[in-house]
Order: C-alpha cells, then structure tokens, then sequence
C-alpha cells in the first residue's frame, strides 16, 4: 500500500502571486488583495490572498465577479518577472537540500528526502528548516506536506495551508485518506466529481470501496488511477527536471478580435519570444504549431514539419501567419486566444553553410538583436510588425505587460 520508509515532500508557496506583492510592498498585507488584472476587465483571478478569499474569491474567478463580492479589494495586473525571480530562488533553495527535486510548477515542488535524516535529522526537522529559509530569505511562507508518495504529500499540503505542515505516517495514509471529500484527489476535477456524487460517493472512503471494475467501466484509465488513489497507492517517483520537448507562448485578449494587422503583430511578438528562448537554449526546432481560442472558446491547433530545424523568428512567424490565414480562412470568428510553440527540439549544432542565404542573414540578425535585449530590453529595438503593440500594450522592464488571465509571458 506504501512505501515503506520513503518520506517524500510537497512545498507549495501559499496564495503565491500575492504573497510576492505583499512582500516587495507590506501595506497590502492582511488586505483582500487580487492578482489578474483590473477589476473591470475580462479577465479571471490569477491569485488572491487569504482575506480576499474570505469573500468567496478563488483563482479562475471572473475579476468582475471578484469585484462584486468584495468591491473594497486591491486588484494588481501582477508582474511575471518578479514571480519568476521568487520562483527561482524558491528552487534554489529547496535543491540545496537534495537533488532529488521535482517542480510541479512555478510555486511548488516535489522531494525526496529518503536517506538523507543522518545530514538534517528527522523530515519533520528539515520541513520546518525548508519553511523558515523560504519566509526569511524569500518573504513568504509555504506549506508542507509529508508522506511516503507524492500523492498523500501533495493532500497533506493543501489541508496544512496557509503556512502550515503535515506529516502522514505511512502505515496511516489510507485512514487519512478514507474521511476527505472525492475533490482532495488530484485527479478528480469537477466533471468528475459530479459524476462520482451521481454515484453516490462522496468521501474517499466510499471510493476505495467500490470495485476498480466499475470505476474503470465508468471512467476508462482514469478510473484505475482514481481507484489507486483512493487506496493510498501511489508509486511515483521524483522526476528532476529534464530537457524541454517545446518551447510556446500565448496570450488572452481583453476583448475578442479580428483584427488581423493586430493579430499578425502579437503573433510576430510570440515568435520572437520563442525564437530567444531557443537560441538562449542552444536549440533549434523541427515543427512549428498555432494555437487558436475562439469567442465561444473553441480552441484547435495547427502545425507544420519544418524541411529544416530553425531557430530563426521570421521563420517561425512564416509559418504561424500561414497556418493562422488557413484557420481563419475556414473559420473567420473573433479570436479570444492566439498562441505559437515549436517542436521536435534538436541540438544547434549545425554549420550556417547550410542554410539558405536568407536564413543566413535572418539568425545573425536574431543574434545581433538578442544581445541589443539582453541590455536594454526587449523594446528597446523592434521590427516594423510589432510597432503596433506599442499602442495597445503598456511597458515594464523593457518587455511589453499583455493583458492576460494566465500572465502568460
């Protein structure tokens, strides 16, 4: 059911978005503080303090219903670089305690601390080590859990918030488990939750006690992982870090579009910040694919094998701007999402020789302009297609804030 003496930890940095703000600015602490963007705009909470959550707000929240329930909030359009920069040293810290060190996503991670109590003590010693150095050196606190899988770590966690720690002895993990609601599992989301409420299951408990058989007619390959679950059994392990297989960027619109000169120049600012992300990487790609979020909020993608790897803007864009006209020239409604991602990622280990003159001059112009970036900004020198964001996009850092629910960057 367990494995036994395995101790594994689950970090999540608490209301992580505000918990940064409140730290680079304390007056907003204590208050119902969002992060996502201004209160009357399209867009969805991203992150919301304690206080605010009082009130009934949660992440994904629509602002302006945020704004109706609690109209005296202190709404911030929220600042990616800074939350990657605590997220950075968040990880920094928590490697230096094993290399065993798996980040499930910006603000919370996975460790493995078998083995290692003759260097720190016992787990419970080094999780509270974990939380003070994360409050003292990064200014906001995180909660623990810890069990023998990443399962009953990751519940242990999000039961101990805010600030909290919980430790889950193996033998007892599945007593733990038996008395929470079906919506404590990670892998059950909302549609699945009715659908198991449907059955009568509420807790579970209920759910370790129904056949996988059923759970399996029910829910096909989710349902062995649910009954798993429910069971206590989980034997993942740590997966560090590997090799990104794509690199993308996408952004949401404040209102839905057509626009396509607009279109083209946020499409040309995403490839652009692809392509620096490959040659920062020393990497070059193979497939270039669009993605697409419709009114009614459709999405489909479109991609393209490349004849050869590239690492060029123009290149990407070439391909997006075309892969967007066949999309929209098949379906012409207002676009809400607009993105571009590459693939079938290789090394650069490819002599210019090869290319094409005009690629030839494309890369070294892509590198000239990195450098010029990486000192002055990414404004700081722009190609005639992105001039028109400087209309629509206020500036931070050198770097254009898109207005976006997901503060995708």
């Amino acid at each position: 059911m367990y494995h036994k003496g395995r101790r594994i930890l689950h970090v999540d940095l608490d209301a992580f978005f505000v918990s940064v703000e409140q730290a680079l600015n304390p007056v907003l602490r204590e208050k119902p503080v969002i992060v996502g963007g201004e209160p009357g705009s399209r867009g969805v909470v991203a992150s919301a303090s304690y206080e605010a959550r009082a009130y009934g707000i949660y992440a994904g929240m629509p602002l302006k219903a945020a704004q109706r329930l609690c109209p005296g909030a202190i709404f911030l359009k929220g600042s990616f670089h800074r939350y990657r920069a605590a997220s950075s040293r968040f990880m920094a810290i928590l490697a230096e305690f094993t290399p065993q060190l798996e980040p499930a996503g910006i603000d919370e991670a996975y460790l493995d601390l078998t083995g290692f109590e003759p260097l720190y003590g016992a787990t419970l010693e080094t999780a509270l080590l974990l939380q003070q150095r994360i409050k003292s050196e990064i200014g906001i606190t995180a909660s623990v859990g810890i069990a023998s899988s990443k399962l009953v770590a990751k519940v242990a966690s999000n039961l101990a918030k805010p600030d909290g720690l919980l430790e889950v002895q193996p033998e007892e993990e599945r007593l733990f488990l038996a008395p929470l609601p079906i919506a404590s599992l990670p892998c059950v989301g909302p549609k699945t939750e009715r659908a198991l409420k449907g059955m009568g299951i509420i807790t579970v408990g209920q759910l370790a006690s129904v056949p996988a058989s059923i759970l399996k007619d029910n829910f096909g390959a989710l349902g062995q992982v649910i009954y798993r679950y429910a069971m206590g059994i989980d034997q993942r392990g740590i997966e560090p870090p590997q090799a990104a297989k794509s690199i993308s960027r996408e952004t949401t619109f404040i209102e839905d579009t057509l626009d396509m000169p607009f279109l083209k120049a946020v499409l040309h600012y995403l490839s652009e910040r692809v392509g620096t992300e490959l040659r920062r990487g020393g990497r070059r790609a193979r497939c270039v694919t669009l993605k697409l979020k419709y009114a009614d909020f459709d999405s489909i993608t479109r991609n393209r094998t490349l004849r050869e790897s590239t690492n060029s803007d123009e290149a990407i864009f070439d391909v997006g701007i075309k892969l967007l006209e066949g999309a929209l020239s098949q379906r012409r409604q207002l676009v809400r999402l607009i993105g571009i991602g590459v693939s079938s990622l290789i090394g650069d280990e490819r002599q210019l020789s090869l290319l094409n003159s005009s690629m030839e001059r494309w890369e070294r112009l892509d590198r000239v302009i990195d450098r010029i970036r990486s000192r002055y900004g990414f404004t700081a020198i722009q190609r005639g297609q992105t001039l028109p964001l400087k209309e629509v996009f206020p500036t931070e850092n050198g770097d254009y804030m898109l207005k976006t629910p997901s503060l995708s960057h």
